[in-house]
């Protein structure tokens, strides 16, 4: 998770009933922490075993089923070879994501030679109003906030932004990315108004989780209004994400790390009472570069790689159920993440509180396998949900979910300890951000966590 641009303090200081619930919070961390660091034994396990699946690409007749995930972040390298694909984008695909201006880029050369070759054609002449195509990959750029050195293109001093949307590309490789460059509650709100847009993933945010205002507005609109899923990274230090202002809502889906392909317990550099924990260490594409790849670590990359598992699993139910659209539109698709028909012709309906069900049931606790020399937390078999919230997630949880979702196979319901101490993680969430100041007073709806997983509740 990188550090957010711009952060700002609250305008106006916690009213007493804030404080209450700060205090409570306080209360609650610490015997978070005291459970985390006073057990250390063997933890249930529901699944064990990452297996890669290839994503749905059969065409439909209106070309077909798709997912679309919005990156928000420092910048995208649309020269890399990850990015590279041999589909043409529909114009009415184009049409309905904005575009207005297309940048046929250079593909042979090195990375200076093209960004050197398409500068007066195309990066020379970007604007913050322009969302931008580039044929022959799976982008497209907006750069709403401007100001950066290169609009959209990852800058040779950034870097992040490239390998966050290439983590979301290695859980579903057929992903349409609606890239945003920024920081901000404006950059985050630019894709929350893209009626196509499935999930939109941060990965920025105050560091230490430090209570303060953040894009818990441009989130909420996202999630609440306009029925997308939002993922967000929990800090890159042990503080519990419930006030951290991206992953923290209750709203969000809050992601912390754990060493997957290691001993899979959990990172202790990493946020606690999380929502899920997603792979920690990935292997990612390089931004200054069209081939080059290097490790890196953080919740950072374990967030965008969860979008992507969200995003297979929507395509693939679109494609199952005969549905040749995206997004959630209140107008257009009834806030229905899947809005298709069944062999039958019945109306076959997904929702966010419906794929956030299913995440949270299919997650898992590991076996104990902790290495003392990795670096990371053995998972405590009391109250797990406090180091890694409903447990772990990896491209294992995809079939599980479709299953579930399809009602092909259900998952079972969780263990009531564990279903009580995310419940209490939803509570303390509601009540935080209920009376945090940067939020409009007022009824409006949520998608929060219930005893069957998640449920609407208006407050």
């Amino acid at each position: 998770m990188a550090d957010e641009a711009g952060s700002t303090l609250p305008e106006e200081p916690f009213d007493s009933v804030s404080q209450m619930n700060a205090m409570n919070l306080i209360a609650v961390s610490g015997l978070t922490f005291l459970l985390i660091f006073s057990f250390f034994a063997l933890s249930l396990s529901n699944d064990s075993s990452p297996q890669l699946i290839s994503p749905e690409t059969v065409d439909s007749d209106d070309w077909r089923a798709f997912s679309v995930v919005a990156p928000v972040d420092t910048g995208i390298n649309v020269y890399h070879d990850h990015f590279r694909t041999n589909e043409t984008y529909p114009s009415w695909l184009l049409d309905e994501l904005g575009v207005n201006k297309v940048c046929d880029l250079t593909f042979t050369g090195t990375w200076q030679e093209r960004y050197d070759a398409d500068r007066d054609t195309c990066w020379d002449t970007l604007t913050p109003s322009d969302i931008v195509a580039f044929p022959g990959t799976k982008i497209i750029g907006h750069s709403p906030d401007g100001g950066s050195e290169i609009l959209i293109l990852d800058d040779p001093s950034d870097g992040h932004g490239s390998a966050v949307t290439g983590a979301v590309l290695d859980a579903n490789p057929d992903a349409v990315i609606f890239f945003v460059e920024g920081f901000s509650t404006e950059a985050v709100i630019a894709a929350a108004n893209q009626p196509l847009v499935d999930i939109i993933s941060t990965s920025f945010g105050a560091p230490g989780s430090v209570p303060v205002s953040g894009i818990e507005r441009g989130t909420e609109i996202a999630v609440v209004e306009e029925g997308k899923i939002h993922t967000g990274a929990a800090d890159n230090s042990p503080s519990p994400a419930i006030q951290d202002s991206t992953a923290g809502p209750p709203w969000s889906i809050g992601i912390a790390g754990y060493a997957e392909e290691g001993d899979d317990q959990k990172e202790i550099m990493s946020g606690s009472y999380p929502d899920i924990s997603a792979d920690w260490t990935q292997y990612l594409p390089n931004h200054d570069d069209v081939d080059g790849y290097h490790e890196t670590s953080g919740t950072s990359f374990a967030t965008p790689r969860t979008a992507g598992i969200l995003s297979y699993v929507l395509q693939s139910l679109r494609f199952e159920f005969n549905d040749a659209g995206s997004g959630a539109s209140p107008e257009l698709r009834q806030s229905m993440l899947v809005n298709g028909t069944d062999s039958e012709g019945n109306p076959f309906l997904i929702s966010n509180s419906d794929v956030r069900e299913a995440l949270n049931l299919s997650a898992w606790y590991p076996e104990l396998g902790w290495d003392p020399t990795s670096g990371t937390m053995p998972i405590s078999p009391i109250a797990p949900c406090t180091q890694t919230g409903w447990g772990l997630v990896n491209l294992s949880n995809i079939e599980p979910m479709i299953a579930h979702l399809n009602q092909s196979s259900e998952l079972s319901q969780r263990p009531g300890d564990v279903v009580a101490c995310m419940n209490a993680n939803q509570d303390m969430r509601e009540a935080y951000w209920n009376a945090y100041p940067s939020l409009p007073v007022g009824e409006h709806e949520l998608f929060v966590t219930g005893s069957q997983g998640i449920e609407r509740r208006l407050f």
